[in-house]
């Protein structure tokens, strides 16, 4: 598939995914009085989902990295919309349950597809701006999920909600697997495409076994793990907490052990990816906590309506809209270390005026400054884990930020949970503030800004030049080229080495 095509898949897989469970959310009562269901039986339609996807997304992304991601993609997003299909005519709620579990484990292999095709179509240099339109797409697809589920549910029923993916999920799976077909057609062994950009899986990637007891016992822990924070009291919760611990023992052994472990060193071993999923996962927590504990202060506190209360918070959805592309720029002018550190700072800032918000003024403002930070900080943190993996590992690079961004917000709900019946309505939004403001020390593990270049002549003055300059490669007009781990590399038109050729600048894309 070319780049255009590729972006539209890659946005279109993120839409039907976020949208998918914003609907089910406004839909959930309608659907418990029409299938005389009972509550826990209605949360499991949630958690089921929420359970498959987590313990498969990073196995999902190694099948990606071997078999090829839009093969995967394809595959999940077929998959995807029939098991939706499936859900819409379903005649009891157990047959829903289950058709939601289906629907977690193609969920799990179109989405890290969605980051894996980017970052094997673009060049490094040139995913800021991708990756922002699908950040931009998620934010709309939270924001229109709640108007278009409540529509569709009062005029047609709780069923229809489901019946919203199904042609986007066949229109963009198919294409991606005629796509697919057209890039294996066109390659011939005098020209074949890049690595990075071909259909076929790379020889090495396709040689390295699948590491499947990894997998199970990643799954296991992370099932255990979701299921703990949903539901962490009583003799289940305390159950799957030793599960989840004793899971992830057999992990971490395994991944010692394995000739070919799940997690490669290169992705895992990066102290950037490490900070960025660890940030991901606390900004996640902090948002949904925050929106969970918002709605009872507004409603129970303030006394606004259901619908007073989604108005209030629309700036939020706003504002993430509109973050995607400034974040764009501000990696591209101050690096994704500043960028980050100040987008998290100003998530913390939104979450302290809501603790101390009067009126419905102070949160529109408040939910402002949350939906802005968080959306930077996604932009910037998954551009620092897409772009720091290499492109074999992309879909395992996929896989992991999509298990950040699904366990931060169970892990968000849960402290929320616990801490509104401990320490008061507000209590949360104060906890999660601080949470933010203790994360900033991460910020320190990212890629720094671009570096100025020392003027001079182009040869006979390495004495002279910065250690970080006097060792980069000249470009060819002779500049030299600042080398390490910055964010504006393509800022001078140096010759890249790799398979991309010439490096692209951000309006060359």
């Amino acid at each position: 598939m070319n780049r255009p095509l590729t972006l539209a898949s890659s946005v279109c897989g993120a839409m039907v995914v976020a949208l998918d469970g914003t609907v089910l959310t406004v839909a959930q009562p309608t659907l418990q009085r029409d299938l005389d269901a009972s509550f826990a039986q209605v949360q499991w339609t949630s958690t089921g989902y929420l359970v498959a996807v987590a313990a498969l997304l990073v196995f999902a992304g190694r099948l990606g990295d071997r078999y090829g991601h839009r093969r995967t993609f394809a595959l999940g997003m077929l998959g995807f919309g029939a098991a939706s299909a499936g859900v819409a005519v379903a005649p009891g709620v157990g047959w829903v349950i289950g058709l939601r579990v289906v629907q977690g484990v193609f969920g799990a292999l179109l989405q890290p597809a969605t980051l894996g095709m980017l970052r094997t179509t673009y060049p490094p240099e040139a995913l800021r701006r991708p990756i922002a339109a699908r950040t931009a797409a998620i934010g709309l697809a939270a924001a229109a999920g709640p108007v278009l589920g409540g529509a569709l549910t009062t005029e047609f029923g709780w069923r229809s909600v489901f019946l919203l993916n199904v042609v986007p999920a066949v229109v963009f799976g198919t294409l991606a697997l005629a796509g697919g077909k057209r890039s294996r057609a066109a390659s011939s062994p005098v020209s074949r495409p890049a690595p990075d950009m071909a259909w076929e899986p790379r020889p090495e990637t396709e040689r390295t076994p699948l590491d499947v007891p990894g997998a199970l016992w990643l799954a296991v822990a992370l099932a255990c793990l979701v299921h703990t924070l949903v539901a962490p009291s009583g003799p289940a919760g305390a159950l799957g907490a030793v599960a989840t611990v004793v899971a992830g023992a057999g992990f971490v052994r395994r991944e010692r052990r394995a000739p070919a472990p799940l997690l490669p060193p290169a992705v895992v071993g990066s102290p950037a990816v490490g900070a960025s999923l660890a940030l991901l996962v606390t900004v996640s927590a902090a948002l949904n906590g925050g929106l969970f504990t918002c709605v009872y202060v507004l409603q129970d506190d303030l006394g606004l309506t259901p619908l007073r209360t989604a108005l209030v918070g629309l700036p939020l959805a706003a504002s993430l809209v509109a973050a995607a592309p400034v974040s764009a720029v501000l990696l591209r002018r101050a690096g994704s270390r500043s960028t980050v550190a100040g987008a998290t700072a100003v998530l913390a800032a939104g979450l302290l005026v809501l603790a101390a918000a009067p009126g419905t003024a102070a949160f529109c403002a408040g939910f402002a400054l949350v939906g802005a930070g968080f959306g930077t900080v996604m932009v910037a943190a998954t551009h620092v884990v897409v772009r720091q993996s290499p492109a074999a590992s992309a879909g395992v690079a996929g896989g992991l930020q999509q298990t950040a961004m699904n366990v931060g917000p169970v892990l968000g709900v849960a402290s929320a949970t616990v801490l509104v019946g401990a320490a008061g309505t507000r209590s949360p939004l104060i906890v999660l503030a601080v949470a933010a403001v203790a994360a900033l020390p991460l910020c320190r593990a990212l890629p720094g800004g671009p570096r100025p270049l020392a003027a001079g002549p182009p040869t006979g003055a390495s004495a002279s030049l910065p250690a970080d300059v006097a060792a980069a490669v000249p470009d060819p007009l002779g500049r030299p080229v600042p080398a390490g781990p910055s964010d504006a590399r393509h800022t001078v038109r140096a010759v890249e080495r790799g398979s991309f050729g010439p490096s692209l600048g951000d309006d060359e894309v």
